[in-house]
């Protein structure tokens, strides 16, 4: 029986926006830098008032009100919510976080009215794939349309196989986690997923995608992703087999720019930092990589794992855009 008072949803949304803010200032330095300003434990506490977020946590919230407004959580109702809320974004005045090219580009192809297959940029796996994710794996559903619904909502932008893997494998971390996994456990649960999931392409939800690169099947085309992602969750087993150095989580399972990667890097900084989740928003934020999205995922984790007694009470009224996420957690709490 999973504890209810905890409100997982609560402190996993709320952890990808706290991880999002430590990151924000921390994502264009050198570790050294980072030590320089903070010390070597790394930003530990939220800045502003309200403390900004970037482009992970406002997109984040389009995902989620999308799937919030939807009456079915089926491809055809879904898909046109998620465009209208990614236009939304892309023009609002509050978008000047240094959004991601691969998301303004496939908004302004969405814009034209194309379709979704064909306004996506085909060759890009960019974390802006999975740093949006985290809602999918908090709403009540089965694992097939967990599965459909993460990888429609990344391939809106991202077409590339690895950014549809990584952010369904997002998604079921979240899932696993809010529904009482050990952290630990999760890299070892996410393989057996891909391993399992390595050749399955969801037609229902991706319709065509598959033929924009040119691939030879569909099944060739997802098993690419798929290959990707058992890549770094061996670098990770890996990494987590060995004694910890406390040092930048991106030497061992890469920047987080890329989405595979800024999962497999946030998760390490997660399951190192378990029991400890201000420790893992820091430990991810001080990184020489793509700080603030690794640093979203570690506290969607992390957060998913405590509910919200993981993080410091005053936070909750501090955070940009807090009115959002309480609303929306309460939803799925």
């Amino acid at each position: 029986m999973i504890d209810t008072s905890l409100r997982r949803a609560a402190g996993s949304l709320f952890g990808l926006a706290y991880g999002d803010a430590l990151g924000k200032d921390t994502e264009f330095l050198t570790v050294a830098e980072i030590v320089r300003r903070y010390g070597p434990a790394g930003p530990r506490d939220l800045t502003g008032d309200p403390a900004l977020v970037t482009d992970d946590t406002q997109m984040a919230l389009a995902v989620a009100w999308a799937l919030h407004e939807a009456p079915v959580l089926a491809p055809e109702v879904v898909e046109p919510l998620l465009r209208q809320r990614f236009l939304d974004w892309a023009v609002s005045p509050d978008n000047n976080r240094a959004p991601g090219m691969t998301c303004l580009r496939a908004c302004a192809e969405l814009g034209r009215g194309l379709r979704w297959q064909e306004a996506t940029v085909a060759g890009s796996k960019g974390c802006g794939a999975n740093m949006r994710v985290t809602p999918v794996g908090l709403v009540d559903v089965d694992l097939d349309t967990l599965a459909g619904l993460a990888q429609l909502q990344a391939g809106l932008t991202h077409g590339h196989p690895t950014g549809l893997a990584a952010s369904e494998l997002t998604a079921y971390a979240v899932r696993l986690v809010r529904d009482g996994a050990a952290l630990a456990e999760v890299p070892g649960l996410l393989t057996d997923r891909a391993r399992d999931q390595r050749r399955v392409y969801r037609a229902d939800w991706l319709g065509d995608l598959w033929e924009r690169p040119g691939a030879s099947t569909p099944e060739d085309f997802v098993a690419r992703g798929w290959d990707e992602c058992l890549d770094v969750l061996a670098r990770l087993e890996a990494a987590l087999s060995r004694p910890d150095d406390g040092g930048d989580p991106c030497r061992h399972t890469g920047e987080g720019w890329i989405a595979e990667e800024a999962l497999a890097t946030a998760l390490y900084c997660a399951v190192r930092h378990a029991d400890d989740p201000v420790t893992a928003l820091a430990r991810a934020a001080t990184t020489a990589g793509d700080s603030d999205s690794i640093a979203a995922l570690a506290g969607a984790f992390v957060g998913a794992a405590h509910g919200m007694p993981a993080w410091p009470a005053e936070w909750a009224t501090r955070i940009e855009y807090a009115a959002q996420l309480a609303t929306l957690s309460n939803t799925w709490d």
